[in-house]
């Protein structure tokens, strides 16, 4: 158990202020990401080491904020080591596979590396993205805060670069020196930009986007420390940003100073990728976080809707998850496994502070707030996950869910700990309202949580279970251990909606969907949503994604995978689907599918008459109106200059 206190808070302070100076001679290393568009990446790397010597170097494997064991080692190659000129041998380790042994020989006190990293995304002839883990090699069993390490990049000329990181100036770019000399040699025009040295932690905390249209935004000068917006995109226009957007993250700066009344960085950035073959993204840092959309993802109100609490969301991060995070999700390297059973609160209350900043920072209106938080909970309460998996659970077992076989989702469940936790968080956050007749809430929690120790530049101070306890009946005095204990460790059919409730609302199913949920289906038309009734997800060609357990498409014995081919005699179309099931409503016959499994088709009967069912909240008049308490800005809003 781990109990901060303002002297242990400044003590961590004290040792990260300390750790660079740890290693004498940093490491250097310079990332080439001018071969972006050939999914390569380079790293000539210079590291310290002890003559007549084995060198233990690794490269990360537990990245943070991706809650498994990610690391690149799969895509690392072409990697060579030399000392004095002369190659040197190497060994990777039978067990740790992203170790390495190098033998060092006598006389040699420095090692050279180059390595390759095969980059699967987040490049196009236009952009590039460093998470730099994927090129880092760094010595082995040392806390990654007390190694030393000195950045450059260098990326195609006329290209900008936006990152946290704070340069020095610009160097000469050095050439590759990989298995085949001349392999790789950066353009001559190439620009290499040296950064101020800093730690391994903390560089694997700051990444870089780089790209021929680079704008660079400041943001809520008002605001100190300094925050900035910076954008690459494939198409220049994209990377302008409208001026409505700028001010909407203007004031999601404003909201966040007034909800945490501290900052633990020295300056943040929000990198923003704009691009349809760069992939999405939303990955946290400690000052700067890593965001990417679809080229149009804030070109307008219908394409921001699905991405408004992206920024948000990563921002809180910086409190939440960053500044303060699970002591036992917080190793002294990145190769010790993650144990991840608070992440209900690194996610879930960032979920849930994402969407509340993004909302009074009018990044989306009040109707598409309670919109996206009504098709959230209905997602909870139509998992039949839920039925022997505990939120807990789905954080403990995180590696095992991230990213895995989407069939049977529902029964199997996801990172159910994101959208689980934002309604703890909003069921604490009423009830706070409720014990003190609206006069505080979890605004006073936050400050009280994520901010102990005050402003701090980038630092990592752990927390468990019972902290979190004792700063809510800091706030007001109630059995916070069983309300949480309650709502998180157990196994509970019926999703918490006991926070909308007492915010005044109800979530029921209408027979229409939200308009809400009308501009999302618009913006990625998707197939229909037929989850709440006929029980399935499927696509605009028919390809059913997942089955609702017990639902009516699982009692059919339909499963994922398949794909239907017809809907009552006609040839599959959303319209068709929509059609059959509003006919059954009233007519007692089944609708009638043609289903093709695997190599077979098949007729399948899918007996179901309740009509057409979307999520939605409604207000119930005579009660106090809490959620919309909760999205009212904290501060003045500022709004869009032509």
């Amino acid at each position: 158990m781990l109990k901060q206190s303002r002297s242990l808070v400044a003590a961590a302070v004290l040792a990260c202020g300390m750790s660079v100076h740890a290693q004498k001679t940093p490491i250097q290393i310079t990332a080439d990401l001018t071969e972006g568009v050939r999914h390569l990446y380079h790293a000539e790397i210079d590291i310290p080491v002890k003559p007549d010597s084995t060198a233990d170097l690794i490269t990360p494997k537990w990245i943070p904020g991706t809650h498994a064991p990610g690391g690149p080692i799969g895509a690392i190659t072409g990697v060579v080591f030399t000392g004095n000129g002369e190659t040197l041998k190497w060994r990777r380790d039978d067990v740790e596979l992203a170790e390495f042994h190098v033998t060092v020989p006598k006389g040699v006190t420095s090692i050279h590396a180059h390595l390759d990293c095969i980059i699967p995304g987040r490049v196009t002839s236009k952009m590039s993205v460093l998470e730099w883990e994927h090129l880092m090699l760094y010595p082995a069993h040392v806390p990654v805060k007390e190694i030393a390490i000195q950045p450059s990049v260098t990326v195609p000329a006329g290209w900008g670069t936006g990152t946290a990181l704070k340069p020095v100036g610009t160097v000469p770019t050095p050439k590759t020196t990989g298995v085949l000399e001349g392999a790789h040699t950066p353009p001559a025009d190439a620009v290499t930009t040296k950064y101020d040295v800093t730690t391994v932690e903390q560089l694997e905390d700051s990444p870089v986007i780089t790209g021929k249209y680079f704008h660079e935004f400041a943001l809520a000068p008002e605001i100190s420390p300094k925050h900035f917006l910076d954008v690459v995109a494939d198409e220049p226009e994209d990377a302008k940003m409208r001026p409505e957007t700028l001010a909407e993250i203007g004031n999601l700066v404003r909201e966040a100073d007034a909800n945490y009344g501290s900052h633990h960085y020295n300056e943040y950035h929000f990198l923003l990728t704009l691009s349809d073959r760069a992939g999405g993204e939303g990955l946290e840092h400690g000052q700067s976080s890593d965001n990417g959309t679809g080229e149009k993802g804030f070109a307008d109100d219908v394409h921001q809707l699905a991405e408004a609490d992206l920024l948000a969301h990563e921002f809180t991060h910086s409190w939440n998850g960053k500044y303060r995070r699970p002591a036992r999700l917080y190793q002294p390297d990145f190769a010790t496994p993650q144990q991840g059973d608070l992440m209900w609160v690194y996610e879930g209350m960032t979920q849930y502070w994402g969407n509340v900043l993004a909302a009074r920072a009018g990044l989306k209106n009040a109707e598409g707030y309670r919109d996206l938080l009504a098709l959230s909970a209905a997602q909870l309460d139509y998992k039949r996950g839920r039925n022997w998996r505990s939120t807990e659970d789905t954080g403990i077992a995180g590696s095992l869910i991230r990213g895995g076989n989407p069939q049977w989702m529902n029964w199997r469940r996801g990172q159910d700990y994101y959208q689980e936790g934002e309604l703890v968080w909003l069921d604490a956050d009423t009830l706070i309202r409720k014990l003190t007749d609206n006069k505080k809430s979890l605004t006073d929690f936050a400050k009280i949580f994520l901010g102990k120790g005050g402003n701090t530049g980038p630092l990592i101070v752990g927390y468990e279970f019972p902290e979190i306890v004792a700063d809510l009946n800091q706030v007001v005095k109630y059995d916070w251990d069983k309300f949480l204990r309650d709502r998180i460790n157990g196994v509970d059919p019926q999703v918490d909606l006991d926070g909308i409730e007492r915010g005044g609302y109800k979530l029921v199913y209408q027979d229409h969907p939200s308009k809400s949920e009308r501009m999302l289906a618009g913006s990625r038309r998707g197939g229909l949503n037929v989850w709440y009734s006929l029980g399935m997800r499927v696509s605009g060609e028919g390809l059913i994604g997942d089955v609702l357990w017990d639902g009516p498409s699982d009692r059919a014995k339909l499963a994922p995978s398949e794909k239907i081919v017809s809907v009552n005699g006609q040839a599959f179309s959303a319209d068709a689907l929509k059609a059959a099931i509003v006919k059954a409503k009233t007519d007692p016959a089944p609708i009638h599918l043609l289903v093709q499994q695997e190599d077979a088709i098949l007729p399948v009967d899918v007996n179901y008459h309740d009509g057409e069912r979307y999520a939605v909240l409604v207000r119930q008049e005579g009660t106090p109106a809490y959620l919309d308490d909760i999205i009212k800005p904290l501060t003045k809003p500022e709004t869009a200059t032509k």
